[in-house]
């Protein structure tokens, strides 16, 4: 979806996440490509190969920032996740 750079990716975590390795973030970014960064390091939170159901994505990502339900849409629309058309599915 974008370009990035591996020195790019690691910066966006030291800026957004906080700092004990909890996959938190501080602050979810404006800018398209910082948030595409930052889903990059979320996404590994999921494992491939593996259903989840609407539940298991909510349990996970509301460790991650408050607002999980705008984190697991971006996740989709940035196609890193995918669902059913009921999302009753997930999967990477």
């Amino acid at each position: 979806m974008f370009e990035y750079t591996a020195t790019e990716k690691q910066e966006a975590y030291e800026k957004y996440f906080v700092k004990d390795d909890s996959m938190q973030l501080i602050i979810f970014p404006k800018k398209q490509k910082q948030k595409y960064l930052c889903l990059l390091w979320i996404i590994t939170l999921f494992e491939k190969d593996k259903e989840y159901t609407e539940k298991d994505v909510n349990d996970i990502l509301m460790n991650v920032y408050p607002d999980f339900v705008m984190v697991r849409r971006y996740l989709v629309d940035y196609n890193l996740l995918f669902r059913t058309d009921n999302g009753s599915k997930y999967w990477i």
